[in-house]
């Protein structure tokens, strides 16, 4: 007999990846089979394995992937097959989801199953778009309601001579498709015509748009502006505070499209930032990073104790490092008596997390800085070892050579191109281009020959001087560098030059 396996219903949020919850997180990172509706936003269903199995079962007006019954059906089953699933449903399990009726049919089918509530977007789009659901000064209480009840039931259950109350704020979801109605039965109630009015479309990610109009005039600027859901309607004095409160969608990179050219594993960062700022990333990895595992690399950690001082130059290089150590049954201790020197804050928080705290880490993220700081901190014969990426530039070597120290330099990992078909479309819609390294610049060309052409109709950043410098030497205008080689640095680059353009 099949075991029963397990599904976990799960609230996605309302789209920003930032704002899943941690136990969302975790159980995608481990499904076996991820069943999604249209509201899951696409960076959150990206989280999943790439072994997963991912079934779209997405519903919006007018287009059913599936029926709602036809959904329950499909999740008991999968679940009376053994299978570990995740129903990621857009917002909350619970909040006009249908949740409850799926987990009544698993219950009902002896499906084991547990709730991951999420934040619903009642609260979340109205809080992107500067609009507080309560406020002293304009209400007591709020209200979610729907606006696409049951059509079966031939009646409303919504109460309008309550709802109409203009001390309360009303929020209604999936209600574009019935908006006129709502409004003309709010007015028939007593509500007047100048009560502001807020839709937001898309809430909390970099597509999001807000319109603002009193219930006198919204149907008719809904009209002239093709608006369209998804969105959240919110009714109510709270309106107004968007005026100051304002945030999300007023930044220099809110609703840029930023093209991300890291190795997948190194992209995280890059991207979390930038849906922080409000922009799109587009995850097109030129590269790859493969580990080394020859002989030298094998004896240069094996005998690390016999260095005075150890430099890594990137997060990459530690974590091959510590791989080896693992793997020969030794941790940090190996290193008693060395010293370390890291060339940036993220290769020095890599150490960190191995407790390994770094003796020197440059101001300026580059392998000449490194070498001047264990100069001036060693004597000449000094033995250095130098972990980095195969065929990297070896400037801050030749320095450390010059200066008398003895040298060897580890291949700890080497730097592959990526050939993907998607690449050049992406390159294609991005309005802003990054670069964290040179070789991302020659993946780039590999996958797209002609993209310097291209890239001149684009905003190009580069993560820090020498990243500009390789750009610069395939004839690539380069419109914006980072004064240190961190992606906090890229970031914040990027806002500087987009709010003064």
């Amino acid at each position: 007999m099949t075991p029963k396996g397990h599904v976990s219903l799960v609230g996605a949020g309302p789209g920003d990846p930032g704002l899943l919850t941690m136990k969302a997180a975790r159980l995608i990172a481990h499904a076996e089979v991820l069943v999604y509706d249209y509201l899951a936003s696409s960076a959150i269903v990206a989280m999943a394995p790439a072994d997963c199995e991912k079934i779209y079962v997405g519903k919006k007006s007018g287009a059913h992937t599936l029926t709602q019954d036809e959904i329950t059906a499909l999740i008991v089953r999968l679940g009376l097959e053994g299978r570990r699933v995740v129903r990621l449903k857009g917002g909350d399990v619970f909040v006009f989801a249908r949740g409850g009726e799926e987990a009544q049919a698993l219950r009902a089918a002896g499906v084991p199953f547990d709730i991951v509530p999420g934040l619903t977007s009642a609260i979340a789009a109205p809080a992107y778009a500067g609009i507080p659901v309560t406020h002293r000064d304009h209400n007591t209480s709020f209200t979610i309601a729907t606006g696409h009840e049951d059509p079966t039931k031939g009646y409303t259950s919504l109460d309008f001579a309550k709802l109409a109350n203009p001390k309360q704020t009303l929020l209604f979801l999936m209600a574009m498709g019935s908006l006129s109605g709502i409004i003309a039965e709010l007015r028939k109630h007593g509500m007047p015509g100048e009560m502001p009015i807020a839709i937001v479309r898309e809430g909390t990610k970099p597509t999001q748009e807000t319109l603002v109009g009193t219930l006198e005039t919204i149907v008719d600027q809904v009209a002239s502006t093709g608006f369209k859901a998804p969105a959240i309607v919110v009714i109510g004095e709270v309106v107004r505070e968007r005026e100051t409160i304002r945030w999300f969608d007023n930044g220099p990179l809110f609703g840029k499209r930023v093209l991300v050219t890291r190795a997948t594993a190194q992209a995280d960062d890059l991207a979390t930032r930038l849906w922080e700022a409000g922009a799109e990333p587009l995850l097109a990895p030129t590269i790859g990073i493969e580990a080394i595992d020859d002989a030298a690399f094998r004896d240069a950690v094996d005998t690390v104790a016999t260095n005075a001082w150890v430099a890594f130059t990137s997060r990459n290089g530690v974590d091959a490092f510590f791989d080896r150590l693992t793997a020969v049954g030794r941790d940090a201790r190996a290193l008693g008596g060395v010293r370390i020197a890291a060339i940036g804050l993220k290769t020095a928080e890599a150490l960190a997390r191995r407790g390994i705290h770094a003796d020197f880490v440059p101001a300026i993220s580059v392998s000449e800085d490194v070498a001047a700081g264990i100069i001036a901190a060693s004597k000449p014969g000094d033995r250095i070892a130098f972990f980095r990426a195969k065929d990297a530039r070896d400037g801050g070597i030749v320095a450390l050579e010059a200066a008398g120290r003895i040298v060897t330099d580890i291949a700890a990992y080497r730097t592959t191109t990526v050939i993907d078909a998607t690449i050049g479309e992406h390159l294609a819609h991005a309005d802003i281009v990054t670069f964290a390294s040179g070789s991302a610049i020659d993946g780039l060309l590999a996958n797209v020959p002609d993209a310097a052409t291209t890239l001149a109709t684009k905003l190009v950043a580069c993560i820090g001087p020498v990243t500009a410098e390789a750009a610069r030497a395939h004839g690539i205008r380069v419109d914006v560098t980072a004064t240190d080689a961190t992606i906090e640095s890229l970031v914040a680059a990027l806002d500087r030059s987009l709010a003064s353009a």
